[in-house]
């Protein structure tokens, strides 16, 4: 609570600096504060006001980029006629439906106006809005009776939220940090302020804690640092829920190495189809071909944000554990965000989907998988979402649907995800003609290769006459019959790479 109080008067020093704030008042702040601490937990208070002050810095910004973005869509909506529909040709977007909702909406817009107005000025005088607790529970403190808490245990809560106990690590130092100390046998000793220096119970002014720590996740990592004496930070924090005191070590680690694509794909991928509620993979082989069955793995999105980060964890854990044993050296997802089509300017009053955007973990199980990745050395391909679950399900579904096994359309477009991560076309040829036909049997099975240009897009269709009727040699089918699909490149017959068993045996 004392270093609490220290901290709470460094961050508002430092929001009235604003942006005039620099290394040299950033050194005067620093130096102000061993008066009544030391120097090393001066170093730590003022640079966790400075991560704060940055932090609502970025909030401003996308707060602002978001209102910009809303303006930009209902002025769009507002400017056409009502009823309009969209169109797709000149990028047009639909309007309002009936007169309310027009006015309605430019009610709302010039909300949204002032509303950017007052925070491009608290911009551009770095003024910011911090509260060191908590929006959330200050905000509390007014509706207890909803919350069912009572003034006590609001106040109990407010006061850990504003406590300060963390320091960083320093390489070189004993165990990696010298204000907080954790053992190798989890005794934990801190470097008393000089005002408290006088209930230090162990000497150079250090208090020895009655019980020792363990860590449980990374033991034998921090294990190592610690005994190489390399930079370990540390906060001690109190759960007023469950009433008990926890230590948090962190680190610092290498930047995982970027992977070149073909060594990442060398040996196959694991594709992965985000959903509400499960992640939907299945592993291709070198050549696009599904192996094994597909694999779901659930997780439940209701409940708190830590229940929820926990459910993906969770989920990503086994889906790493299924990577590893199917061999594959990397794993393909979609590149999605709904950072923008969470409003109802985009999906009208669609209040369900809406919702069911909203709760796709799109940035945090991306972040997450590649942080999670790194550490089993398994590498993340990010690819274009475009038409995967369409394609995937009208061209993918039923040919790999068996009595013994029912592929749902998230299955199939995992084959597509993966299939245009491994560089292969997505659409299949659909079955060639008889003979005498039309076109010659067998040409269109061939797979259009990676470096055909143009090879996702729709059949073009050629203008003039498409019967027998004109002479040999002339005409809109006349020239190379055995041409690929794509307009402007001829492809050859080369042969289709295939693994030695078809997919519904190579379970």
């Amino acid at each position: 609570m004392f270093l609490g109080s220290l901290a709470s008067r460094d961050l508002a020093a430092r929001s009235r600096q604003g942006l005039s704030h620099d290394a040299s008042s950033w050194a005067v702040r620093k130096r102000g504060l061993p008066q009544s601490s030391s120097a090393r937990w001066a170093g730590s208070i003022t640079k966790a006001t400075h991560d704060q002050w940055a932090l609502a810095r970025r909030g401003q910004a996308a707060e602002m980029a978001w209102l910009r973005g809303q303006i930009t869509r209902i002025e769009a909506r507002l400017a056409r006629p009502l009823g309009a529909k969209a169109e797709k040709r000149t990028g047009a977007v639909r309007g309002y439906a009936t007169r309310a909702e027009w006015h309605a909406k430019s009610r709302r817009l010039r909300v949204l106006q002032d509303r950017l107005t007052a925070l491009q000025t608290e911009w551009s005088a770095g003024r910011v809005h911090v509260v060191r607790g908590g929006k959330r529970l200050a905000r509390l403190r007014h509706h207890l009776d909803e919350a069912g808490l009572k003034h006590q245990a609001w106040q109990e809560r407010w006061r850990t939220a504003r406590m300060f106990l963390a320091a960083d690590g320093e390489s070189g130092k004993r165990c990696g940090n010298e204000t907080i100390r954790v053992t190798e046998s989890g005794e934990v000793s801190i470097r008393l302020p000089a005002d408290l220096a006088h209930l230090a119970n162990a000497p150079h002014g250090r208090y020895v804690l009655d019980v020792a720590v363990a860590f449980t996740h990374r033991a034998g990592e921090w294990r190592d640092r610690i005994v190489a004496d390399r930079a370990v930070a540390y906060r001690i924090h109190l759960d007023v829920l469950r009433g008990r005191w926890y230590v948090t070590a962190s680190w610092q680690r290498a930047t995982a190495p970027v992977v070149p694509l073909q060594a990442a794909l060398a040996r196959g991928v694991v594709v992965v189809d985000m959903n509400n509620d499960h992640l939907a993979a299945w592993r291709l082989d070198v050549h696009g071909n599904p192996v094994g069955a597909p694999r779901r793995f659930f997780y439940d999105l209701s409940g708190s944000a830590q229940h929820r980060d926990a459910q993906i964890r969770h989920a990503l854990t086994r889906l790493l554990h299924h990577t590893r044993r199917t061999g594959a050296s990397s794993i393909a997802i979609e590149d999605l965000d709904f950072t923008d089509g969470r409003t109802r300017e985009k999906h009208g009053r669609n209040k369900p989907f809406r919702r069911l955007i909203s709760r796709f973990p799109t940035a945090r199980l991306r972040a997450r998988l590649v942080l999670m990745a790194a550490e089993w050395n398994v590498g993340v391909v990010a690819v274009d979402p475009a038409y995967t679950s369409q394609w995937g399900a009208q061209h993918w579904r039923q040919p790999l649907t068996t009595p013994a096994r029912q592929v749902t359309r998230h299955d199939a477009a995992a084959v597509a995800i993966g299939r245009r991560a491994l560089g292969y076309p997505i659409r299949r040829r659909a079955a060639p003609p008889p003979h005498d036909q039309g076109d010659r049997a067998g040409h269109r099975t061939v797979q259009a290769g990676p470096e055909t240009r143009r090879r996702e897009e729709t059949r073009p269709r050629f203008p003039g006459p498409r019967t027998r009727s004109v002479p040999p040699g002339r005409g809109a089918k006349a020239g190379d019959q055995r041409a690929q699909h794509r307009s402007g490149h001829a492809a050859g017959h080369t042969p289709w790479q295939q693994d030695v068993l078809p997919p519904s045996l190579q379970e």
